[in-house]
């Protein structure tokens, strides 16, 4: 069965007929050719397909495309402005934090989203303290990105450009890298 459905990908209302059984990555990538998020695993384990709905990290490979009719979804080639790169971008050139480059996308928005989560207060796993705030530390970042894979191993490059956003976006994060 096909349904329209209308997203509004990178601040621009887009609209298409989908099977429903279609997967949200399927329609950005095969409905919308929105190819800045990849398809990894297809199995919500690895990360590559992350993008922001509604300002909220997802792995697009997991959800269906109808039940987002009318959502805002943002992915890493909308996060910046026309000639702008977004912070996290700028970090992930300047830190080296990619290889291949297959999962620099799906890094990039979880980066953000993570960071929104930090400076909203939401606690991780390994959360010191029941405070209002977030304190990121070295082992926090690695939490908050563990649902994120490199298969080249440039994880210290990436928590470096994370540090360097954190510290000016995270309140009580200092420079500790």
């Amino acid at each position: 069965m096909d349904a329209r459905i209308t997203l509004k990908v990178d601040g621009a209302p887009r609209t298409l007929t989908v099977d429903t059984r279609t997967t949200l990555l399927d329609a950005l990538r095969d409905g919308l050719d929105v190819t800045s998020p990849k398809k990894g695993c297809d199995h919500g384990q690895c990360g590559s397909c992350t993008v922001l709905l509604e300002g909220r990290r997802v792995t697009s490979c997991l959800l269906l495309a109808v039940a987002e009719d009318g959502s805002e979804i943002t992915t890493a080639q909308g996060l910046g402005g026309d000639d702008e790169l977004h912070p996290v971008q700028q970090a992930f050139l300047k830190h080296d934090g990619f290889q291949c480059g297959f999962c620099t996308p799906g890094q990039v928005c979880s980066a953000v989203g993570m960071l929104q989560e930090a400076v909203q207060g939401h606690p991780s796993h390994v959360t010191v303290g029941s405070g209002e705030g977030v304190e990121l530390s070295d082992e926090e970042i690695r939490e908050r990105m563990s649902g994120n894979l490199c298969r080249c191993g440039a994880y210290v490059n990436i928590v470096a450009a994370i540090w360097e956003v954190a510290s000016n976006t995270v309140p009580g994060t200092g420079a500790e890298s």
